[in-house]
């Protein structure tokens, strides 16, 4: 297992790697669901204010 862990020796760059590829996903996923909510908030307030002047 720690062979394998390892990576041959060049475990400096592959773990790195792999952990910014992760956070990348992670925040990638985050900041979408963020501007997905911002823009239903603002669908719905603009649809709200819309009613109200008819």
């Amino acid at each position: 297992m720690m062979h394998w862990l390892n990576m041959g020796g060049y475990w400096p760059f592959v773990w790195p790697s792999y952990l910014i590829t992760l956070f990348a996903l992670a925040l990638n996923i985050y900041l979408a669901r963020r501007s997905l909510a911002a823009a239903k908030s603002e669908a719905r307030r603009r649809a709200q204010t819309q009613r109200s002047e008819t």
